[in-house]
């Protein structure tokens, strides 16, 4: 499955451009998911020091300036965080206008999703809940992200892609207005037609 999701993340990083690309979350090796990035940079965050992972940082607060990032990879982050939620909006917050958010994560109803549930223990260990694709697509619609792409794939998997629209409101000149009908502290005549 690993092989699967790093070919998949490899078509859809192909497109993904500018200075940054930040990996939140760890699964399978380090750096793995995105060797074929072509950002400048690729910066990987977890909560635990393991060789490859550039920031130690407890998620969902995110050690990262506001509007610092082109492009966040989720690689089933969501899945084992207690309030996934906040981690969109920590996405949000450091993500620029127009940037990318790509999901992956586990479909609840799928093979998948059955075995996760049918295990005594979480399966993969640490899992906290399955977040189905609609639900999260719903999350990001509420923060004005347009799902750019959604794939399915081995039985029982999504990549979800987004993209950050920011709507800028365009400044309407005022009209140029009359000037004042008070001279100083008098009134302007006006004309009046008689009767």
């Amino acid at each position: 499955m690993l092989e699967a999701e790093s070919r998949l993340l490899a078509e859809a990083l192909d497109d993904v451009f500018g200075w940054e690309l930040l990996q939140i979350g760890l699964w399978g090796p380090p750096r793995g998911l995105i060797r074929s990035a072509r950002t400048r940079q690729q910066t990987v965050i977890a909560e635990r020091s393991v060789q490859g992972v550039d920031v130690v940082a407890r998620l969902p607060q995110l050690p990262i300036s506001s509007g610092a990032v082109d492009a966040v990879l989720l690689p089933h982050t969501l899945e084992f965080l207690p309030d996934p939620k906040t981690m969109i909006r920590e996405v949000d917050r450091v993500l620029v206008g127009e940037g990318q958010l790509i999901v992956v994560g586990f479909r609840p109803f799928s093979l998948w999703g059955l075995r996760a549930r049918a295990a005594r223990r979480s399966f993969p260990p640490g899992l906290k809940s399955l977040l189905a694709e609609r639900r999260v697509s719903d999350w990001l619609a509420l923060l004005g992200y347009e799902i750019v792409a959604s794939r399915h794939f081995h039985h029982g998997v999504y990549l979800l892609r987004a993209r950050k629209r920011v709507y800028t409101m365009t400044p309407i000149k005022p009209r140029m207005r009359e000037r004042s009908a008070v001279i100083g502290s008098l009134v302007k005549p006006t004309t009046r037609s008689g009767s």
